[in-house]
């Protein structure tokens, strides 16, 4: 059921950011790779390594690898239905909820002077970041490639990532339009 006087809304959820599943992918395929080496504990000659024995001589000490490597998948899996941040824009301003007991933000249109949508550079590594106060600039992303970037009178600036920035951009334009004439 959507909202009165909502124009746009879009959620972001913290599964869906590359960087957060390269890390934790990482992490599992570690976990497996010394449940492997501790079910096969010979050393072994590759080229020029040497990978030796297992170190460890404790009975069931790799099944808390696998246990841990299954813990991290099944926690990926579940980061792909929690929500990391709420936008919606209305008539006059827009509202940004974050995860948990994250502050909620408020922008007015009546403060934005400008407002322009541009797209990230390619890079994988970009961390999921809400409500990040640094040079100037405030920043909201979870994934995606694109980003509306709002400037207020104060000289702030907020960029907003989205996965939908052409739309978000246009539900901003034509209420900061409506503003300007009303």
């Amino acid at each position: 059921m959507q909202e009165p006087g909502l124009i746009f809304e879009e959620r972001q959820y913290l599964g869906h950011n590359r960087l957060s599943i390269i890390w934790r992918m990482v992490i599992a395929v570690f976990c497996f790779i010394g449940y492997y080496w501790s079910v096969n504990p010979e050393p072994v000659q590759i080229a020029m390594f040497n990978i030796g024995a297992y170190p460890i001589h404790i009975s069931n000490s790799g099944r808390a690898f696998f246990l841990l490597g299954l813990l991290i998948l099944i926690i990926s899996a579940v980061l792909i239905y929690i929500m990391h941040m709420h936008v919606r824009v209305y008539k006059g301003y827009m509202i940004i909820d974050g995860f948990g007991a994250a502050r909620r933000v408020k922008i007015d249109f009546s403060t934005i002077e400008s407002i322009r949508k541009s797209r990230y550079k390619k890079n994988i590594f970009r961390r999921a970041v809400y409500n990040l106060h640094y040079t100037g600039i405030i920043r909201f992303y979870t994934y995606g490639e694109d980003f509306v970037d709002l400037k207020d009178a104060t000289g702030f600036v907020y960029r907003i990532g989205s996965q939908r920035a052409h739309e978000l951009y246009n539900a901003i334009e034509s209420q900061i339009k409506f503003e300007k004439f009303m």
